[in-house]
């Protein structure tokens, strides 16, 4: 079934967990990895499967951009698209993710997966950083912090790192790979 099928893996990292995701599957799949970085929609119209995972920042997904704007021309393809998060997975996250990023006339033909990622603030870019110490403000403020929030506010001082390969698994049954 794969045999037959051109897969492109195409990511957007900024701290590395999106990437670590993105490089497993293309290894699983035997198929390109892409950096969704320098990645053109040109670049995409050879395959018959692409799929893009970004990392979340303030919900939206980094780079899906590149898959939305030019979603006319990718449209024939089979369209996965991962989100990799440092927040706990649970239903009502993947929904809000997906409802946020994947407009609604997309999500039919749009398959979308939530992957835990991570959260190491010494890989932030500057920028990130400072947006980072804001919510990290915020979250200091909170009178009645829920155990995420305190969580969160652990891990400036101690990074988490919840990436595992098994993660990938309904990812790849999608595609009628069977994972070990």
């Amino acid at each position: 079934m794969l045999a037959n099928k051109k897969i492109a893996v195409v990511y957007r990292s900024g701290s590395g967990f999106t990437k670590e995701y993105a490089t497993w599957l293309s290894q699983e799949l035997h198929c390109e990895l892409l950096p969704g970085k320098t990645t053109k929609v040109s670049d995409l119209l050879k395959y018959d499967t692409i799929i893009y995972g970004g990392g979340l920042y303030a919900i939206g997904i980094n780079g899906f951009d590149l898959i939305k704007k030019n979603y006319e021309q990718l449209k024939c393809k089979e369209l996965i698209v991962f989100a990799v998060g440092a927040s706990p997975v649970r239903e009502a996250t993947i929904q809000a993710v997906r409802d946020v990023n994947i407009p609604e006339e997309m999500r039919s033909h749009i398959q979308f997966y939530y992957l835990r990622g991570g959260f190491n603030y010494k890989k932030l870019s500057p920028l990130n950083k400072v947006l980072m110490q804001i919510k990290k403000i915020q979250l200091k403020k909170m009178k009645n912090s829920d155990a995420d929030a305190k969580g969160m506010l652990e891990s400036y001082d101690h990074p988490l790192d919840f990436t595992n390969k098994k993660n990938l698994r309904p990812i790849l049954e999608s595609l009628g790979q069977s994972y070990e």
